[in-house]
């Protein structure tokens, strides 16, 4: 290996780093609603606390929503990971590294922040959160991939 292929070797291999691991935390945070609403059920309580008059059937379609739309951003997340992973392989992810973090920085907000009717916050603030987890590995693979080589 010469000296001049080796700081980009380096910076490749963190760029990797944190895409692979930005993988994983947002395939770890698509699985969550599901596995919640198999044991704990946490987001059927966050229903009940907003309308607690509203009968068991509404609180369930009500908790299926919020569910399945963590879950399908959680999926589209993955594939967002994936494309920028791809994009690396080819040696040229500085484009798709910065639109997908963009986009997963504002869906994250968005999720983060968003209320309605009786919510304060649609989304339990947990899972807002967590949800800022796979933002900081983004955050990671876009400085990574705009750093200059040494």
């Amino acid at each position: 290996m010469t000296t001049a292929t080796a700081p980009a070797d380096t910076r490749m291999r963190r760029i990797r780093l944190a895409l692979w691991t930005g993988l994983a935390l947002q395939l770890a945070l698509a699985a969550l609603p599901l596995l919640d609403l198999a044991t704990l059920d946490t987001i059927t309580g966050h229903v009940e606390a907003a309308y607690p008059d509203w009968s068991a059937g509404d609180v369930a379609l009500d908790r299926d929503a919020i569910t399945w739309s963590l879950t399908g951003i959680g999926v589209l997340g993955a594939i967002g990971w994936l494309t920028a992973l791809a994009r690396a392989r080819r040696g040229a992810p500085r484009i798709a590294v910065t639109v997908l973090f963009a986009l997963g920085l504002l869906t994250s907000l968005t999720v983060l922040s968003m209320g309605g009717e009786q919510y304060d916050l649609i989304v339990p603030l947990g899972y807002g959160l967590l949800g800022l987890l796979p933002v900081l590995a983004g955050l990671a693979a876009l400085v990574a991939v705009w750093r200059k080589d040494r």
